[in-house]
């Protein structure tokens, strides 16, 4: 018996991926045409039968919106949770557009045509957008999902990583290692996730009877994402906490050009498992985020809310320790730095 031709074989045979190769028998135009024409040629020749899954409850395009300082600089983390979004939706034959939402539109409540026009049936808010730019988009009745971010007020489902427990763990991971003096980095005002993230590192100083010190709590960037550099305080302690990896990277960066040695005068943690976490040196002990489990169940979620009158959940994933070389136990008589 013959065997069947897959969009594989044909991806094989001309030499692209098979994500290439289903764009193309799906119909879809950000493909070359002469690449087109290739791959047609080569499916009729192979003899390949092509049968389009439906999508599930109709839908056939969902618009993914972000604002426009998640995506600048060095930071990925937004970049590989949309490549996992769009593989998803892809996989349910659904087409992600992706809309990247300027600070002047974000601040004008400017929505994008395709959006405000139905052209997609639902939308997906990756990495927080303003409390009113959500507001104007939920004016429109379209289907919503929050991913990376929630706020209060809206019946709309959200995915994020528990950040609140993964960051309580992470500070009581430092003060099994004998640390009591520990900062943390961040500006609170700036998304959910970093305020979920202090409060988690709270948390714990409070179980361990150990008092908030306010001196030691850094801001890391500017209100519109611009990353700054942290003022260092007078009396350090001997950790710190950071929102995230690439500011833990910049962080310990900035230790050295003050004259610490990461771990052996002060310890510091990040949180993501980005790449950063690996580029750094001392290479950085992290909270590894499940970016693929994440837009597997964002896709998941929209489809779901679509048409359904459900009151929407607030779905939490368990981030994973991971520890490298950032961070030294210290020794029981350790009073921490001058």
């Amino acid at each position: 018996m013959k065997k069947k031709v897959s969009m594989q074989d044909i991806a094989d045979s001309v030499g692209v991926s098979k994500v290439t190769v289903s764009k193309v028998l799906r119909g879809k135009n950000d493909v070359s045409e002469t690449m087109c024409q290739k791959i047609l040629s080569e499916a009729d020749r192979l003899g390949y039968v092509y049968s389009k899954k439906a999508a599930p409850n109709g839908v056939s395009k969902i618009a993914v919106l972000t604002a426009e300082h998640f995506f600048g600089g060095n930071n990925c983390f937004y970049v590989k949770l949309y490549k996992y979004l769009s593989e998803a939706l892809e996989k349910m034959s659904i087409d992600a557009v992706l809309s990247i939402v300027d600070q002047f539109s974000e601040e004008n409540l400017v929505i994008p045509e395709k959006v405000k026009n139905r052209e997609a049936d639902g939308v997906i808010i990756m990495g927080q957008l303003s409390r009113s730019y959500v507001a104007g988009l939920t004016a429109l009745q379209i289907p919503l999902v929050f991913l990376d971010f929630y706020y209060d007020g809206f019946d709309v489902t959200s995915i994020n990583t528990d950040n609140f427990f993964n960051m309580y763990e992470m500070t009581n991971l430092l003060i099994r290692a004998g640390h009591t003096k520990i900062g943390f980095v961040g500006n609170l005002s700036y998304t959910s996730s970093i305020q979920d993230r202090f409060l988690g590192y709270c948390k714990s100083l409070l179980e361990h009877g150990i008092p908030l010190n306010r001196s030691w709590l850094l801001d890391d960037r500017e209100s519109n994402g611009t990353y700054v550099v942290a003022k260092l305080p007078q009396k350090m302690p001997t950790a710190f906490v950071c929102n995230c990896d690439e500011v833990a990277m910049l962080f310990i960066q900035n230790l050295k050009e003050h004259g610490y040695r990461v771990p052996e005068d002060v310890s510091v943690t990040g949180f993501d498992d980005s790449g950063h976490s690996l580029m750094s040196v001392p290479t950085i002990t992290t909270v590894h985020v499940n970016l693929e489990e994440m837009a597997f169940l964002a896709a998941k979620a929209i489809v779901k809310d679509i048409g359904s009158k459900k009151p929407k959940n607030r779905i939490l994933l368990k981030g994973t320790l991971v520890a490298r070389d950032s961070v030294r136990a210290l020794p029981e008589t350790s009073g921490g730095c001058a």
